[in-house]
């Protein structure tokens, strides 16, 4: 893998999206920032950290020989990515909030924001940036943010981190190009943040309701039973999952 490291950037997805525009860059190069200035998230947010105490990386993926239908198996690929590697590093209580956080103990350790490269209206490359919390101890105004050392108490290697998390991905892409849609698909809803569980969500006009969280669709809209035994299916724009 080729590790590209940079004290200071305003966002490693950019970065990484400029140099695929002018130069040919080999599969899963990465480039991995201390200070990351201009962060995004999901939706346009912007994901704050403190210098050199976290993981903000993006990877770039050749997609080009892929044949899936659906983007979103990019996004679950990703998610299970960081999920496996964070079980391997024995962080608890991990589950997936729809549609790529990352939880422990209920409290948000990482975010994933996936910007793909498409040519001739197919996905032909994807820059998959992750932001990791790790050795931050202090998230003023973010009563639902944590870090691995707050859960934990111990401090983390970032390149331990970033290395484990690519290779992690290789594997996932690994089944994606062969076609295990299932396996991906089945392993991400297992890890589903209040998967069948009552919970409250927030529609696109504020008017909050209950229902059971019962999976994913093939293209990535959330499926919740309402309590009229009705199965919805809602897309990022039009729901929020209430903590």
């Amino acid at each position: 893998m080729h590790l590209i490291k940079l004290n200071a950037i305003g966002s490693t997805n950019s970065y990484l999206k400029h140099l695929n525009a002018t130069e040919s860059i080999a599969d899963y190069t990465a480039v991995i920032a201390e200070n990351q200035t201009e962060g995004r998230g999901q939706m346009g947010t912007i994901w704050n950290v403190e210098n050199s105490k976290n993981l903000t990386f993006s990877v770039f993926k050749d997609l080009s020989e892929f044949q899936f239908e659906s983007a979103f198996y990019i996004s679950m690929v990703a998610a299970l990515s960081v999920y496996r590697t964070l079980d391997l590093f024995s962080i608890p209580k991990l589950n997936i909030k729809w549609p790529n956080d990352i939880l422990s103990e209920n409290k948000k350790i990482c975010g994933i924001l996936i910007e793909n490269v498409i040519k001739q209206n197919t996905v032909n490359a994807s820059v998959i940036g992750i932001g990791l919390n790790v050795n931050q101890n202090n998230f003023d105004n973010l009563p639902q943010a944590s870090s691995l050392k707050l859960v934990t108490g111990k401090t983390y290697d970032l390149n331990e981190l970033a290395i484990t998390i690519i290779n992690q991905l290789k594997e996932y892409f690994l089944l994606l190009s062969d076609n295990k849609l299932n396996v991906i698909k089945n392993e991400y809803e297992s890890y589903l943040f209040r998967k069948n569980k009552p919970s409250t969500f927030k529609d696109a006009e504020g008017v909050m309701f209950s229902g059971f969280i019962k999976g994913v669709s093939e293209t990535g809209n959330l499926q919740v039973l309402l309590e009229d035994e009705i199965l919805k299916e809602f897309d990022m724009k039009t729901i929020t999952l209430l903590y």
